[in-house]
């Protein structure tokens, strides 16, 4: 499953946060587009997870990941830089 460094779980709840809509249900939404060989991932904010979401919670931070994106991401680590309100995830394999 998909682990969350405290960066990047203070990173989701900043996004969440700023969203009017996402309140106490809401979370960060991981979708994975295939283009050709690769895959891009696409970064929502979503209300609630859709029904096969699989939910990952950590210090306070939600994200939901889609059945494609949960497989491409179940040994990995999410992490986050800020730089004022700018944010950058990065992927690495857990160790």
């Amino acid at each position: 499953m998909l682990v969350l460094t405290d960066a990047a779980a203070e990173a989701v709840r900043a996004i969440v946060g700023s969203s009017e809509d996402a309140a106490e249900t809401g979370g960060l939404r991981v979708v994975a587009e295939p283009e050709g060989d690769r895959v891009t991932l696409q970064f929502n904010v979503a209300v609630v997870p859709a029904e096969d979401d699989d939910v990952v919670e950590e210090s306070g931070a939600r994200v939901f990941l889609e059945p494609v994106a949960a497989s491409l991401l179940d040994d990995k680590l999410l992490d986050a830089s800020l730089d004022g309100d700018n944010i950058a995830f990065l992927l690495t394999d857990q160790a």
